[in-house]
């Protein structure tokens, strides 16, 4: 009997010597085998690492006005257990605030049990209903909820219902703790190819992976990291429900929110030129139509314009043809407005002076086996003639006696055949020519045989204006901080003088005649201002097609320049069956001119009788001195 006692007591103390082995290899295996492991797993389900977006810089025109601004916005979130049978009733009081479908909400709402591999049931305890809700909203939804209407009439609510009300005021309904930010632009499509567009794009860092806003286009995404600014991070606790639990944060690292731009871009100009344009584009119904305003002297961008255009607010209702900037992305034959490149390079060398005459053949003049021509017969014109007129063949001739060595070298001088350096994507250089014909050199200086952008087109008359000094495209004035703080700033940028201030004064006397009562661009005269600009009217390759290409570029006043306008049209062809740039394009410079005038109060040149010493411009017009009163 002892000796069976004694096994029995072996055995159990044997069982239990097993066990206790058992646990402690499975407490040295949890504590030390998989502890790493085992922590790094517990963290990851207890913990979050919340990405902190900074505050997306705004972007102002240069007197301060908004042209594109960041809200913060609320993610709107939901536990459908909580509801129950309510989920109908919470949807109808929720949809109007939030602006949502109320049977879409109501699916989102309802609590939806699953089967977990374990053979569990659960209820759906997470769902999102709506993202990008401006904080304003989101308070109206959280009083909507507080104030919920109760049917309980003249009785105590049960536990059930009371259950209810509390989820539903404090937890039921809630807000991702994280908040999210929302680009829009107060002006819609103003400026909206200078602005571009935001989107959002997937990073990653050591904290894990994130989206993150980014320009997709304009100044959006030149300066895309000094708008930005630099993210944060919050680390902390949450609960059952994803939610935080401020009191266990154990890193709060703010973000840095991004710089202000600050552009050349005057907003009332901006809105002058548009609607000068969309105006035009009404009645001579172009397949695009873009316009530039700047000031000569420095190189900034008062007004720049394209149609189509678009909308930055609804860009997904955009197509590729409105978000292309043509001004800068677009090249084309420039047509007759390239001949400021011959003459003022032929006077710059004193091969040619403005006085000198050259036989316009009558309107045809064969050179090297090609017959090129004159819109309108000329017998012999003199050099600032050739530029009243638009001479093919003039101007021809004195690419001829230039000869290709010093014309190429003007075209580069002047800026073609390179970006100009404007802060935007996607600019193109042109085209150049890479092997001379034997009649390139007669083809050249009338605007045929390269290809230009509108962007180079303004800027090399810009230079004519700035007594030959060619400057860079300026766009961006400076960053700024919330504080109103320079961060930095961007001056006037010279390129290089291209031609003596001599030479420049010569060419602004040819260019006036051409908006004189003989020029091509008589459409283009101004009440107030002496006026000197150039017409093109380029006929697009193939040749034959009878396809145009017009512009005026001009500038005023004409001896003392304060403003450069350059308007296009991609093959016009309205009603009236115009298609040259002193007939369709002048009359928009006028338009766009006398505003900008006005709105800046430009100093009048002409036709002011106001006391002072009298004089005559150079369209032979009597003037006196204005003087301020």
């Amino acid at each position: 009997m002892k000796q069976i006692q004694y096994r029995r007591r072996l055995l159990i103390a044997l069982l239990l010597g097993v066990a206790y082995a058992g646990l402690a290899y499975r407490l040295v295996d949890l504590q030390v085998l998989r502890r790493e492991n085992l922590q790094a797993e517990v963290w990851t389900n207890t913990h979050h690492v919340f990405q902190l977006e900074p505050r997306r810089g705004d972007i102002l025109d240069s007197r301060g006005n908004m042209l594109a601004t960041s809200a913060f916005v609320k993610t709107v979130c939901a536990d459908p257990s909580l509801l129950g049978d309510h989920a109908p009733e919470v949807a109808h009081l929720l949809a109007p605030v939030l602006g949502m479908n109320e049977a879409e909400l109501g699916l989102r709402l309802a609590p939806r049990a699953r089967q977990t591999d374990a053979g569990d049931t659960v209820t759906n305890r997470y769902v999102v209903l709506k993202h990008k809700v401006p904080l304003d909203v989101w308070q109206r939804a959280k009083e909507t909820m507080t104030n919920f209407p109760s049917n309980i009439v003249g009785r105590l609510p049960t536990k059930k219902e009371i259950a209810f009300y509390r989820a539903l005021r404090y937890s039921a309904i809630f807000a991702d703790p994280v908040d999210d930010q929302l680009r829009s632009y107060p002006n819609g499509q103003l400026a909206a190819h200078v602005l571009g567009s935001v989107g959002v794009a997937e990073h990653s860092d050591v904290h894990g992976t994130f989206i993150n806003t980014v320009g997709l286009d304009g100044v959006e995404a030149v300066f895309d990291k000094q708008l930005s600014g630099t993210r944060g991070w919050r680390v902390t606790e949450r609960d059952g429900h994803r939610r935080e639990r401020v009191e266990l944060r154990e890193e709060n690292v703010e973000p840095r929110d991004g710089l202000n731009l600050v552009l050349t871009i005057d907003s009332v100009i901006q809105g002058i030129l548009e609607t000068a344009l969309a105006e035009a584009n009404e009645k001579e119904k172009p397949l695009s139509i873009s316009g530039i305003v700047m000031r000569p002297k420095t190189g900034e961008i008062l007004g720049f314009a394209n149609l189509p255009t678009f909308d930055p607010n609804h860009l997904d209702h955009t197509t590729d043809t409105q978000r292309r900037n043509r001004l800068i992305s677009d090249f084309h034959e420039p047509g007759s407005t390239f001949k400021i490149v011959v003459i003022s390079g032929a006077l710059n060398d004193n091969l040619v002076h403005l006085g000198d005459r050259f036989n316009c053949e009558m309107g045809r003049f064969s050179f090297a086996g090609h017959t090129l021509h004159d819109s309108s017969p000329h017998g012999e014109l003199s050099v600032s003639g050739i530029i009243m007129k638009s001479s093919n063949i003039g101007a021809a001739k004195v690419g001829i006696l230039m000869q290709k060595p010093r014309l190429d070298q003007y075209m580069r001088d002047f800026g073609f055949g390179a970006p100009t350096g404007i802060r935007l994507p996607g600019e193109t250089p042109g085209l150049m020519p890479h092997e001379w014909t034997k009649v390139s050199i007669a083809q050249i200086p009338m605007g045929q045989g390269v290809a230009v952008t509108s962007i180079q087109m303004t800027m090399a008359m810009a230079a004519l204006a700035n007594k030959g000094v060619l400057m860079r495209p300026m766009l961006v004035d400076r960053l700024v901080d919330a504080g109103g703080n320079v961060v930095a700033r961007y001056p006037p940028v010279t390129a290089r003088r291209v031609i003596s201030e001599t030479a420049a004064k010569d060419m602004v006397e040819a260019l006036k005649t051409v908006v004189g009562p003989d020029g091509t661009a008589v459409r283009a005269t101004l009440e107030h201002y002496t006026v000197a600009g150039k017409t093109g009217t380029a006929q697009k390759v193939p040749y034959s097609a009878n396809k145009w290409y017009a512009s005026f570029v001009g500038f005023f006043p004409a001896d003392n320049p304060e403003v450069c306008i350059y308007i296009a049209m991609d093959e016009p062809h309205g009603p009236s069956h115009l298609h040259q740039g002193g007939q369709v394009c002048a009359p928009v410079f006028k338009q766009v001119a006398e505003k900008v005038a006005s709105y800046l109060n430009v100093r009048p040149d002409k036709g002011i009788d106001l006391p002072g010493s009298e004089g005559t411009n150079g369209q032979g017009i009597k003037t006196v001195a204005y003087r301020t009163p």
